[in-house]
């Protein structure tokens, strides 16, 4: 499952910043413009979009625990929603 960090109101070298501290593996945008917030209603970070193969969207506004990641990625996995 394919996870995509997303970025919003800062510069791509706050970006690539953020990501190298963080030892972030995953793919990484720049969505400047809110583009991708707005899409998904997300109303700031952090925040979660899950997305089902059926394309079901659920969004968690929040920090999550290492707990409450995995079994929301593992729900979304199996097409329920988180």
């Amino acid at each position: 499952m394919p996870i995509v960090g997303v970025s919003w109101f800062g510069s791509d070298d706050s970006m690539r910043g953020f990501v190298e501290r963080h030892g972030l593996t995953f793919a990484n945008v720049n969505d400047e413009p809110g583009e991708v917030f707005g899409r998904f209603g997300v109303p700031g970070q952090p925040a979660w979009a899950f997305v089902t193969a059926d394309g079901t969207t659920t969004v968690r506004v929040g920090v999550l625990s290492d707990a409450d990641l995995d079994a929301a990625l593992a729900a979304t996995a199996s097409g329920r929603a988180p």
